[in-house]
């Protein structure tokens, strides 16, 4: 078990494992070959006759969000992974094949989040479904990024793509994109609602880049339970120094926490973040012996709310977090607040709790 304590995620203590690696030219082909591989996989299947409903079937609650935004009322969406589980570890029930046996097509996020779920999906999935890995379909592997918790020898690259708003409005183009293929009676909608809901990402993006500007540039760090901001990081230049929650989902050593604790004290931030879903004592010890505020209510992949409430969506989770880091960290978050985040169509996936 290691916690890796970083300066930036391009130098870190542990530079072997992190910041973007691809490893060796031929490791990287190899990569470049698997991502190219993703994208073709979800250019597959045969699309469903006229007049049927499309069943789609989604892993994480932010990609059901963003499905169920781009599918509209056309489609029937449930996601598979329940809210306020460890997506990382999750291992689904027997009775989810049958559900997988009925999908049409399987969104994923990839890059190795949900193997025991994709290994499931492999094996019931209906002959001419689609199972598309969005993360790995669209992440480039020379920009994979390898850091406390995904360590480059673990082979497993940070896959919490969806919490930088670019990356995410590439899901939904994808999304777009296999809905149309696989349902062209609803084209139409489908590339309405695509639209509508980009231009809803974008508007965050854009926010939280004035929101950004606000905060001290010596205050743009992250100190988290759960590494899930490191691609939102590099795009909007904050630094992540570190992760309490290691590559084995362990609680970190004594030593390890004292070596936080003065990466804290050095860096000099004002706040540290912990996680609603997963309570850490430890990050609420490293506050109270550095002095500094710890704000424990971010989430990665727990949308906001219960499922029908305002908020309890992609975009609502994505503004809950960043007015959370700038206001902890001494910005000014209006013009997050004044953000539309509210949803193009009315949400009716399924969520599991």
């Amino acid at each position: 078990m290691t916690i890796c304590i970083g300066i930036a995620l391009s130098l870190t203590a542990c530079s072997a494992n992190s910041g973007s690696t691809s490893g060796t030219a031929t490791a990287g082909k190899a990569a470049n070959d698997a991502q190219a591989s993703a994208r073709a996989a979800c250019d597959t299947g045969t699309p469903i006759a006229a007049g049927k409903r499309l069943r789609i079937g989604s892993t994480v609650a932010p990609i059901t969000s963003i499905v169920a935004n781009v599918a509209g009322d056309h489609a029937d969406i449930a996601g598979l992974v329940p809210e306020g589980t460890n997506s990382h570890t999750f291992e689904p029930a027997p009775s989810v094949a049958a559900a997988l046996a009925k999908t049409d097509v399987l969104f994923a996020n990839g890059l190795k989040l949900e193997e025991p779920t994709k290994d499931l999906a492999a094996k019931n999935l209906p002959n001419g479904a689609v199972l598309c890995e969005l993360g790995t379909a669209i992440l480039p592997v020379a920009d994979y990024i390898y850091d406390f918790s995904f360590p480059i020898e673990g082979g497993k690259p940070n896959p919490h793509l969806w919490t930088n708003p670019p990356m995410a409005k590439k899901y939904a183009e994808i999304i777009r994109d296999v809905l149309v293929r696989m349902d062209p009676t609803n084209a139409g909608a489908y590339r309405n609602n695509a639209a509508a809901y980009i231009a809803r990402i974008d508007g965050l993006d854009a926010a939280m880049a004035t929101a950004t500007a606000t905060v001290p540039a010596n205050q743009r760090k992250l100190l988290t339970y759960h590494d899930a901001y490191a691609y939102f990081a590099r795009h909007y230049g904050w630094t992540v120094i570190g992760a309490i929650q290691p590559s084995n989902f362990d609680e970190p050593t004594a030593k390890e926490v004292a070596d936080l604790i003065t990466q804290v004290r050095k860096t000099g931030v004002p706040a540290i973040f912990g996680s609603e879903v997963f309570p850490s004592p430890v990050l609420k010890q490293i506050g109270a012996e550095t002095g500094v505020k710890y704000v424990d209510v971010l989430r990665d992949d727990d949308l906001p709310g219960k499922p029908g409430e305002p908020g309890h969506s992609f975009l609502g989770l994505m503004q809950f977090d960043y007015i959370t880091m700038v206001d902890s960290l001494g910005g000014d978050a209006s013009a997050l607040k004044a953000t539309d985040i509210s949803d193009v169509n009315v949400d009716t996936a399924v969520y599991p709790q």
